[in-house]
């Protein structure tokens, strides 16, 4: 059943605390646990942090929502602590990547399927096939640099293919930025998948321009790098999908919201018993969260925030296997490109960006070397040395 935002009040936001031992929890196992739990992990973390960012931006604009902003911040740093902390040191850096990538595709598919507005659906679309190559890049520097499968971190869920080339995703920033949806008009859901898309995508280049350093491999460090620059090109593409004439009590609402939203589609689907129980505790903090910002909608605006939501949210997407929607895809859509605002064929693709990813890859790309000769196969390397033996 949907969750009732209007009549779920949570925890009051006054009574939202944490000790240290509840923030720093005993991590998920990365054999053990199911991986749709780590799924889960990760784009929480990111909507977290997502949170925290607006948070920090709206205060810089508004001097009389700074305290309030400020009371909720320091328990979105909190939320997206515990949540963090739930990855483990059985987890490698670079397999924490190829588990990020996990997410990127599953997400982006899931929202696609159920995307009501046609436009969206197809930049959700175009950047997943975008990921999908990401994972097939970083899934061969696996192989390459440690010898191992990355579908011990996929665990069969998601394929380990090819996807739009990543030496061809570069283009110019007028060709990522994409046509606003009409707050007036657009369906509640086309505004939470647009926020949650650009929470998991912004933290993902996050990742990568803080781990990208820290690897010795010279290869590894060039293809971080060249990955992150197009994970800041799907930020662009997505937060460019959000109304940009929103004003900030209502921005922070539809945050508020899309907290709740997605804690309630985690808490319903998570296998896991003790992670299902910080779930549904983190709906029930961020139902108080956004009701405490309805007091102050209220209060500035002079209006009610059933002027703005329904009731009852819509219901969350379902945590699961995509397989086939992303083969669809990927046979019907590899070939499109961009041109400005619009998604097109391969021809009629922007010379602006063709004159630009000539500059770039001018000296080579980091993800076509490091694909050079790398399939996909169970074991990797030491499950075919083996059988040649």
């Amino acid at each position: 059943m949907p969750l009732n935002l209007l009549e779920n009040r949570g925890t009051p936001l006054d009574r939202q605390q944490f000790t240290w031992r509840e923030l720093v929890q005993a991590p998920i196992s990365k054999l053990d646990d199911d991986a749709f739990t780590r799924v889960r992990i990760i784009l929480m973390n990111g909507i977290e942090n997502e949170a925290l960012r607006f948070g920090h931006a709206a205060a810089r604009r508004n001097l009389e929502l700074r305290v309030p902003l400020a009371e909720a911040r320091r328990v979105e740093q909190h939320q997206a602590t515990m949540i963090n902390w739930l990855l483990g040191a059985d987890h490698s850096p670079l397999e924490t990547t190829i588990a990020y990538e996990q997410v990127a595709i599953e997400v982006t598919a899931a929202l696609a399927r159920r995307e009501p507005d046609p436009y969206i659906a197809q930049n959700l679309r175009f950047g997943l096939l975008e990921d999908f190559d990401h994972l097939y890049r970083y899934s061969a520097l696996l192989d390459r640099l440690n010898g191992m499968d990355a579908n011990n971190i996929l665990q069969c869920y998601t394929d380990i293919l090819a996807g739009r080339p990543t030496v061809v995703e570069h283009r110019r920033p007028v060709d990522n930025v994409r046509r606003p949806f009409d707050r007036l008009a657009a369906e509640t859901l086309s505004k939470l998948h647009a926020l949650t898309i650009t929470a998991g995508e912004h933290q993902t280049h996050d990742y990568y321009m803080n781990i990208g350093p820290t690897f010795a491999d010279p290869l590894a460090r060039q293809l971080y790098a060249e990955i992150a620059s197009i994970e800041e090109q799907h930020v662009t593409q997505y937060e460019s999908l959000l109304d940009p004439t929103t004003p900030l009590l209502e921005d922070w609402l539809l945050h508020e919201a899309n907290e709740a939203y997605n804690y309630y589609g985690c808490a319903q689907q998570e296998t896991n018993p003790r992670i299902k129980q910080i779930w549904e505790r983190m709906c029930d903090y961020e139902l108080g969260q956004f009701h405490a910002v309805a007091r102050l909608f209220e209060k500035i605006e002079g209006r009610g925030v059933e002027e703005i939501f329904e009731a009852e949210l819509p219901e969350p997407f379902p945590y699961e296997s995509n397989r086939e929607f992303v083969r669809e895809t990927l046979a019907n859509e590899v070939d499109l490109r961009a041109d400005g605002e619009e998604i097109v064929a391969l021809e009629d693709e922007s010379e602006a960006s063709i004159a630009y990813r000539e500059i770039v890859n001018a000296d080579g790309s980091p993800s076509e070397r490091v694909a050079e000769g790398y399939r996909w196969a169970p074991g990797t390397e030491l499950n075919r040395f083996h059988k040649a033996a």
